[in-house]
């Protein structure tokens, strides 16, 4: 009988005494208060502009003008520049410089569709109201199959209301809820055992392709069959009926934004766009002047992160620690994560903390519990990276799947 490994370091130490139920409480409940006073008092204006000076639901735009231009049977010009920023125009009324691209695929733009009759302000509150509905549900769903946070109630609540990426994501009027859905949809269906739906839900994230360029690999090397099955028929069944819809000429120019996306990306965000992204991509991005050299170490750090992941997923650890090493994986390689879609990590950080307050897990439970504390917090700090040019949440992501990695180790030994 092997005895539990001691306290590996200082920060394990630190960890375990400041991690308490009791400080935790106390600093989401400020930083919800702090979060949400600061929306109040900047959303509470009339019209279109907050108190800063920016579209309200900004991101919403794009999503509500490309519905309407569906509506109106007017499909081809979904991804044509000069349209769009008509369309917006018109749609303010007012001076401004908003360049906001549609970036999905006219599915989304069909989805949203009973939207487009509404006016703008209207269709934004709708949206953001049942987005956070969705994001709510999943959150109690998740929170359900913790049975060592069911005591925990209280901060699970105020923790979910102080999440930054669900600030952001309500903010922007974002579609990171429908994300965080195909990952609740796909751990419920292989706590189920029903490996094929899971494959279906992940397939699901196609219209937000980029989280689809880990998973696949990880699943095709960990030859987790069925759900890669899924996944691709899943992928497949809405893309052949996306293009049968909207026809060929859109799902080209579809296509084409896709291969310049960093373009479209950049006239949007301008020089804010990757210190507000949280993956490998930025990292390197922003830590890298060189251009080349950055893509080519993002690649290799990529393939790296596929490895390791696909070890985790073939390991003996449970699947809460396995779907949340899928999640982080997922997050890392993603060439566009911004903060909002960090959303989708809520999952993660629920099952881990779950796992970290089961019994015999002493040896490696301080520093993945003070890791998950740091992937929730530190998105708080990105715009920070515009002086320090160091994305440290990714840094922690990163630990963290390295963690769960070298647990998985020990259960192949």
């Amino acid at each position: 009988m092997t005895e539990p490994a001691p306290l590996a370091s200082y920060w394990d130490h630190v960890s375990m005494r400041w991690l308490t139920a009791r400080r935790l409480r106390a600093q989401a409940l400020t930083l919800a208060i702090c979060l949400w006073g600061v929306f109040a008092v900047d959303f509470t204006t009339p019209g279109f502009f907050d108190r800063a000076g920016n579209i309200k639901f900004q991101d919403f735009i794009p999503l509500y003008v490309s519905a309407r231009l569906v509506a109106e049977h007017r499909s081809v010009d979904l991804y044509d520049r000069g349209i769009q920023q008509s369309e917006i125009r018109s749609l303010i009324q007012e001076p401004n410089r908003v360049q906001v691209p549609y970036l999905y695929g006219p599915q989304v733009a069909l989805l949203l569709l009973p939207l487009a009759k509404l006016s703008f302000p209207v269709a934004a509150r709708i949206w953001v109201t049942l987005s956070l509905f969705i994001s709510f549900v999943c959150f109690y769903t998740m929170w359900k199959r913790c049975p060592h946070l069911q005591s925990q109630a209280y901060l699970i609540v105020v923790g979910a209301l102080a999440f930054p990426p669900l600030f952001h994501f309500v903010v922007r009027g974002q579609l990171s809820a429908l994300v965080l859905a195909c990952f609740t949809a796909a751990l419920l269906a292989v706590q189920a055992n029903r490996n094929w739906v899971a494959g279906i839900a992940l397939g699901f994230l196609i219209f937000k392709p980029q989280f689809l360029v880990a998973i696949p690999l990880i699943l095709l090397l960990a030859r987790a069959w069925r759900i890669l099955a899924g996944l691709l028929l899943s992928s497949v069944v809405q893309l052949a009926f996306t293009r049968v819809y909207f026809g060929a000429e859109v799902m080209h120019a579809y296509g084409e934004m896709l291969r310049h996306a960093p373009n479209w990306i950049d006239l949007a965000e301008l020089p804010l766009a990757l210190i507000q992204m949280h993956s490998l991509r930025s990292f390197w991005s922003l830590l890298i002047s060189a251009p080349q050299v950055a893509f080519v170490l993002y690649a290799l750090s990529s393939v790296g992160v596929i490895w390791i992941t696909t070890i985790i997923w073939k390991s003996a650890l449970s699947l809460s620690l396995r779907f949340s090493a899928l999640i982080v994986a997922a997050v890392l390689v993603n060439p566009h994560v911004f903060v909002y879609d960090l959303l989708v990590m809520a999952p993660a950080l629920l099952l881990i903390g779950d796992w970290c307050l089961t019994p015999d897990q002493l040896a490696f439970v301080p520093r993945i519990a003070l890791l998950a504390y740091l992937a929730y917090a530190l998105p708080l700090f990105g715009p920070l990276t515009q002086w320090m040019h160091l994305q440290f949440s990714v840094v922690v992501f990163a630990a963290l799947l390295w963690t769960l990695w070298r647990m998985s180790l020990r259960t192949l030994s």
